[in-house]
């Protein structure tokens, strides 16, 4: 069943449809077979369609082997299997209207094994499909609120999706400023503009109120645009705007003053009265330049309303969502605009990438209250998201067009729940990665490259990691050309999943290779690297050991910049490492450039030589990146030295793979190999003076975190705890 086909069929009264779509099963309605629970959201041109479903997935696992009265010395240092897990995920699909009743044929041709014999539905569309949706899925529906489902939508989104929220600044470099989200979301100003506009004010999770509103919304710019333009599509009247000179039809201050009103401090280029020259002006005006006043107009209108009730209300957080904004960077500058100016600069319009969701994802979370989807953590599964895109008439009309018709987002429930480091002095300002791709133009540039070439490389690694299966030349294949096509999108619109970084181009590229079924395509190369760097550990040890003590510290640091070479993601080594899988622990050290001497080392380390003096580091935090050579002879040796100075060390690795990355359950079989050769790091682990956590960058694990806090962990010490950030960034926490 590859599609649906035409929908010429009339039903209750809604008329017939004349569109032809194609709906391939594994593009827009996914894992369609294996839905629990829906939820819908129908406005007045768009349906949200919300699901719920079970993915079975293949995991890459570790185990450690019973090595006791064996020979090891050729044995694999551990057991790699992949296992079968079965994992929770939620599907998000915005189509229009027409398209109703042609997909929700295809949804009843594809249910397989729903639970549930209710459909949760919101918006004024769920009356008016109410009998259409109960005939074609057999599903009673059960209408729900539409501003407590907005509200439930919001705050999950808020909690969840890093980089949801953006401040919209057209004439910068970056129009999308992604903010970083606040451990505490509440309280805000939620201005929903529909056909009216609603204003509510929301203190916590149920605790919110309807504080003011306005008929000038939406259906006013529709309705007005409509009589005026003889334009009857929103979308239509939006491009007819963003052409449009609004200074043609508006009469400005400076036409009544002649220039800036000095006395009031008024601009000359403000409108002074909209559509003010149409009484004057003795001629025809242009339908985009009368759109472009109405849409000023109403924009102005409710951004003056916004502020004056931020203000009255004492909040500095104002979200803006609804049918009027849709991503709409006309609508969103004028709004920005207005609130800059009404409230000088001390409140800021914020937008959401996925506004147009949030009363599906709460209507579906008022469906799943029994299974109480607030204890989990959630995150966007990017392979499966559409992102945000333009919506800018002229740019990129291909991908505009796709996404006007069928829009997808996705959220894969994650295997632990997740909390900020509660070390973080201010974790609303703790930014994880070095370079904003999405700012930085040539960094941007460099990188994706980067990634593009190293693709079939990536993709070859994938099928070679299968022999056994038959099919894995054609996955590793479907992988390179989904992630060549999300490389391609972020090249045009690098906002597409928000701040665009290195991590995130990494993540969606674990996300791909998920899709198709490989969870860790490099377990046999960290697998085989770990053995052979164990192999070189103790040499490594009695040679730092026969060292001075400043000698010592020198070469320490020296060997985490050293090992941080073997990092397959940096193209430069990949390819060395691919020709001589020999290239040793010191011939990376002779090889680094830019070292010329101690100093250097240090000072790019940011380690602190004469901490010799005076007490040493209460504890130790350090996130580490490379197996093999990296965290085996450059970061363990550094973490003994540390421990022999009685300073406790909490050793973060990543919580799943990612290229050659060490991984959590990696590293407590390399942490157990080490011990079984050195004393320090026994007595160690076993006194719990070394312990290895999982990190998911600014986050962790909640029953580790509590550890970590009660690792002796003082506010005393709080100068005198230092963290190492992949291995080779030391800093001290202030």
């Amino acid at each position: 069943h590859g599609g649906c086909r035409r929908g010429g069929r009339g039903s209750g009264g809604h008329g017939s449809l004349d569109k032809s779509i194609t709906l391939p099963p594994d593009e827009i309605f996914r894992n369609l077979e294996n839905a629990k629970r829906f939820a819908i959201d129908i406005g007045g041109s768009l349906t949200k369609l919300a699901y719920y479903s079970t993915v079975q997935h293949k995991v890459a696992r570790v185990r450690s082997f019973d090595h006791s009265g064996k020979d090891i010395e050729n044995e694999p240092l551990y057991e790699i299997s992949v296992q079968e897990e079965i994992t929770a995920r939620l599907h998000f699909i915005k189509f229009e209207n027409n398209y109703i009743e042609t997909c929700l044929d295809f949804i009843k041709d594809h249910l397989v094994n729903t639970e549930t014999q209710v459909i949760k539905a919101t918006g004024g569309g769920a009356y008016k499909f109410k009998d259409l949706i109960e005939k074609k899925l057999g599903l009673k529906v059960d209408k729900e609120d539409v501003m407590t489902c907005l509200i439930k939508g919001c705050n999950f989104l808020l909690r969840n999706i890093p980089h949801e929220v953006f401040a919209y600044q057209k004439d910068s470099d970056t129009e999308f400023r992604f903010q970083t989200n606040h451990p505490n979301i509440f309280p805000y100003l939620l201005v929903n503009i529909g056909s009216g506009v609603s204003i509510v004010k929301v203190e916590s999770e149920d605790k919110f109120e309807w504080i003011g509103g306005s008929s000038i919304g939406g259906g006013t710019f529709w309705g007005l645009g409509a009589l005026l333009t003889k334009t009857k599509k929103f979308d239509e009247l939006l491009q007819l705007a963003s052409k449009g000179q609004h200074t043609n039809v508006d009469m400005l201050v400076k036409d009544v003053y002649g220039g800036a009103c000095q006395t009031l401090g008024l601009s000359g280029n403000l409108i002074a009265s909209s559509f003010g020259k149409s009484t004057t002006a003795d001629k025809e005006f242009s339908k985009e330049d009368m759109a472009k006043s109405l849409l000023h107009m109403i924009s102005n209108d409710i951004g003056q309303l916004a502020c004056l009730y931020a203000k009255l209300h004492n909040l500095d957080k104002i979200y803006f969502g609804g049918f009027f904004i849709r991503g709409h960077p006309v609508t969103m500058r004028t709004i920005t605009f207005s609130i800059n100016f009404f409230s000088k600069g001390e409140v800021q319009a914020l937008f959401l990438r996925h506004e147009g969701y949030l009363g599906a994802i709460g209507a579906f979370l008022k469906g799943a209250e029994q299974d109480n989807p607030n204890q989990y953590s959630w995150g966007e599964n990017y392979a499966g998201s559409s992102g945000l895109m333009s919506t800018s008439p002229d740019v990129y009309p291909m991908q505009r067009t796709r996404s006007g018709t069928f829009d997808m987002f996705e959220m894969d429930r994650l295997e632990r729940p997740l909390v900020n480091l509660p070390l973080l002095k201010d974790p609303s300002t703790y930014i994880p990665d070095t370079v904003d791709l999405t700012d930085d133009a040539m960094a941007r540039k460099y990188w994706l490259t980067c990634f593009e070439e190293a693709l079939d490389g990536v993709a070859k690694r994938a099928a070679a990691s299968q022999p056994d299966s038959v099919d894995a030349p054609e996955r590793a294949e479907k992988f390179r050309q989904k992630y060549w096509n999300k490389l391609q999108t972020l090249r045009q619109q690098p906002f597409a999943y928000g701040t665009l970084t290195v991590r995130s181009l990494l993540d969606t590229r674990e996300h791909c290779l998920n899709e198709f079924n490989f969870p860790d395509p490099y377990s046999k190369v960290k697998q085989k690297e770990n053995g052979i760097a164990l192999k070189c550990f103790q040499s490594v040890i009695e040679s730092l050991d026969s060292l001075g003590w400043e000698e010592r510290q020198f070469a320490l640091v020296k060997g985490l910049l050293a090992g941080n070479v073997f990092d397959w993601g940096a193209k430069a080594v990949s390819d060395v490492l691919e020709c001589e899988p020999q290239f040793g622990f010191e011939e990376a050290k002779s090889k680094l450039q830019g070292i010329g001497g101690r100093s250097v080392v240090l000072v790019r380390s940011g380690y602190c030589i004469n901490k010799r003096e005076g007490p040493p580091h209460k504890c130790a935090l350090i996130f580490a990146d490379n197996s093999g050579i990296d965290i085996i002879l450059g970061v363990f040796p550094f973490v003994r030295e540390l421990l022999s100075r009685g300073t406790e060390v909490i050793l973060a690795c990543n919580s799943g793979p990612a290229l050659n990355d060490v991984t959590y359950s990696e590293s407590l079989i390399v942490a157990e190999r080490i011990a079984a050769m050195d004393p320090v790091i026994h007595s160690s682990l076993h006194m719990e003076f070394l312990i290895c956590v999982y990190y998911c960058l600014k986050s962790a694990t909640r029953s580790k975190v509590q550890r970590m806090i009660h690792f002796n962990y003082d506010k005393k010490y709080r100068k005198q705890f230092l963290i190492i950030f992949n291995s080779i960034r030391i800093s001290f926490l202030s």
